[in-house]
């Protein structure tokens, strides 16, 4: 048998990034022979077995051939006569079908070495446009890829554009777009995953929420990027400097503005109410994909008080409580980093803002530990009861807050 390293491992190789992890195909070998090596089977479709020292995982060279629509609708063979050559062939982008043999020479058949240097997405074949989630693996490399300087090619756009139109895209099911879209929500530049989805036009079919965004006004004066799509596009990039690989924060930036595409004509280019506007295409898109429910949880928080806490530094302290409490900051004090990480990607994400301060940050983390230090003890040996001892904690608290030096703006 033959082995070789294959896939993201090569690719990140050549462009000097660090692999996260090491994939490997077989040629010229039978299951049998995989077992009788000591390796461990885990493949249902194909045969995929597990070193037994590794842990890394090595897939027999294999085919397939489309037999229904969506991306389950295909059909595998793994032979010990697949070549290498074969197996590459079915791989989506060039850059992803190179192999390496074990003396680190490589094998490119389809030119991946060459679109690396041109900073190409290219795929390999026409076969391309039979798996859907190939479409959202190309934007999700646009995101992941973008610091270096990637584009999609022309030709493999307009086959996108074809997936689009002829349905294929509406076959992909939730599991895999969630799991799709937040690795791009992990990436350096998620506004690339969205833009590339846009202008292919699968957006619309997948995120329409976000979709509706694009073309709506916003006050010039506050947003000089006007266009919300855009502003979204520049929070997501935002929350990924922020917190770098936060799928959560990532979510948030998405999802926060969504209200926005849900005023009234006649209220343009002011969109008063909008974050309660935004909670329901919220639910509606999480529940569609399945989001996970501690990034649905922030969302909701952050698309609904978001303008609260760029107005901190204004609000009473009773008001500012009553935020920290909105957010659940107090029970769950985890949740307030997040939060204020996408608030402040929000307000930095506009056209020329990206190096502004954002104190309101620190007020609110201060205002929290003040807040969190007032227990029920203290009054409950005061001879306080029930009912009472809420009030009183809740008037001890916005002391404590009303105490804090409020930063400038």
């Amino acid at each position: 048998m033959d082995i070789y390293l294959v896939g993201g491992a090569v690719r990140d190789k050549l462009l000097g990034k660090p692999a996260l992890d090491r994939d490997f195909v077989v040629v010229g070998a039978t299951p049998g022979q995989m077992l009788a090596a000591g390796y461990k089977p885990v493949g249902k479709d194909f045969p995929v077995f597990i070193h037994p020292d590794s842990g890394e995982e090595y897939a027999l060279a294999r085919t397939e051939r489309k037999t229904a629509p969506g991306y389950r609708g295909f059909s595998f063979h793994a032979a010990p006569t697949v070549t290498l050559e074969e197996d590459l062939a079915r791989r989506d982008l060039s850059i992803n079908a190179i192999a390496e043999r074990r003396d680190g020479t490589l094998v490119d058949p389809f030119g991946g070495a060459g679109d690396l240097e041109a900073r190409l997405l290219r795929h390999v074949s026409p076969a391309f446009v039979e798996d859907p989630v190939r479409v959202l693996r190309v934007a999700r490399f646009a995101a992941q890829l973008a610091n270096f300087g990637f584009t999609v090619a022309g030709e493999t756009m307009d086959l996108m554009r074809r997936m689009v139109a002829s349905g294929e895209v509406d076959h992909l099911v939730a599991e895999r777009v969630w799991a799709e879209l937040a690795k791009a929500l992990a990436a350096p530049q998620p506004s690339a995953f969205v833009r590339t989805l846009r202008e292919c036009g699968a957006l619309a079919r997948v995120l329409p929420e976000v979709d509706a965004l694009y073309g709506v006004p916003q006050v010039a004066k506050y947003h000089p990027e006007v266009d919300t799509g855009r502003h979204v596009e520049l929070v997501l990039d935002m929350a990924a400097q922020l917190a770098p690989g936060d799928t959560r924060v990532g979510f948030c930036a998405l999802t926060h503005d969504l209200g926005k595409a849900c005023t009234p004509p006649d209220e343009l280019p002011s969109h008063r109410g909008h974050e309660h506007r935004g909670l329901k295409p919220l639910a509606v898109l999480a529940e569609r994909l399945r989001v996970p429910a501690e990034h649905l949880a922030l969302a909701q928080i952050v698309c609904r008080e978001h303008l609260n806490a760029h107005r901190a530094l204004e609000l009473k302290p009773g008001t500012v409580l009553k935020l920290l409490e909105s957010v659940d900051a107090l029970r769950r004090p985890e949740r307030l980093e997040p939060f204020l990480l996408a608030c402040e990607a929000d307000k930095r994400g506009r056209q020329g803002h990206a190096e502004g301060s954002y104190p309101q940050a620190r007020f609110l983390a201060a205002a929290r530990e003040a807040a969190a230090r007032v227990t029920a003890q203290p009054f409950l040996e005061a001879g306080k009861q029930g009912p009472e001892i809420g009030a009183a904690m809740r008037q001890a608290r916005t002391r404590a807050i009303a105490a804090l030096p409020r930063p400038a703006r």
